[in-house]
């Protein structure tokens, strides 16, 4: 049997936790929530946190795209440049992707570091991030 609560902030939901004897930093609770695709939605009401639709990141591919300004690359690393306040959309965008050739991101307010697996994968990130983020493929 499954108990719903609603909650209405993390770190309500971080309290509700301790109380259960699980103690949870924020920062992991906000991975994990990341991790079993559950979202913070904005209602008329506030907002709550609800599970994202399988389908959603085929949704967002339009909006990334036109957010994205340039993306370039050294031996390393891939930059990823965007609309002032839309890296971390973009950065989301590209880990739910879960590519096996991206270690991560790190993003920034109009910046996303992509760190690729591999050195030898740099290039090939780079050119699947111009794929999909830039010409939506």
């Amino acid at each position: 049997m499954c108990t719903l609560y609603t909650v209405t902030s993390q770190e309500e939901l971080r309290r509700k936790l301790l109380r259960r004897g699980c103690r949870v930093t924020q920062a992991t609770l906000s991975r994990d929530l990341k991790d079993l695709g559950v979202a913070w939605v904005t209602g008329r009401r506030g907002g709550h946190y609800t599970l994202q639709p399988a389908g959603e990141v085929s949704t967002l591919r339009p909006l990334v795209g036109a957010e994205v300004v340039s993306i370039h690359s050294n031996e390393c690393m891939i930059v990823v440049r965007t609309l002032p306040g839309a890296a971390p959309t973009v950065a989301e965008y590209v880990d739910v992707q879960r590519s096996p050739d991206i270690l991560g991101t790190v993003a920034g307010d109009n910046t996303v570091f992509v760190v690729p697996r591999s050195l030898k994968k740099t290039r090939v990130v780079e050119q699947h991030l111009k794929r999909t983020l830039i010409e939506g493929r």
